[in-house]
């Protein structure tokens, strides 16, 4: 079987709703590291602090067969094709070499990929 990694770095607050969502539409495990936005634009400055956009990287790894329907589904959810680009940022990549993948979760993209079909 064939290995994606689908990444979604999202404002924290949609966090949790994108994780719900992309578990319905057949994802498993996922590791969420937080970070910080610095965009083009100048963030705004209240009493001489800089506010910045604290952001979520979600990181699913997926059988490939399943990973384009999944992202299909966050791109629309998070509606990424707005203009302002404040929704969120979501790729794949492939894998090549994996390892520790637990064989429970093997069994549920199994069965996600027969349903698919």
């Amino acid at each position: 079987m064939q290995f994606t990694v689908l990444a979604a770095i999202i404002p924290d607050e949609k966090e949790e709703n994108i994780i719900e969502v992309a578990k319905k539409a057949g994802a498993g495990s996922v590791t969420i590291l937080h970070g910080k936005n610095i965009g083009l634009k100048e963030k705004k400055v209240f009493f001489g602090l800089t506010l910045e956009e604290n952001v979520s990287i979600l990181l699913f790894i997926l059988p490939k067969k399943l990973s384009i329907s999944i992202f299909k589904t966050l791109k629309n959810e998070l509606k990424t094709d707005d203009k302002e680009g404040e929704n969120g940022i979501i790729f794949t990549f492939p894998l090549t070499h994996l390892a520790g993948i637990q064989e429970e979760e093997i069994e549920l993209f199994e069965e996600e990929i027969k349903n698919e079909l």
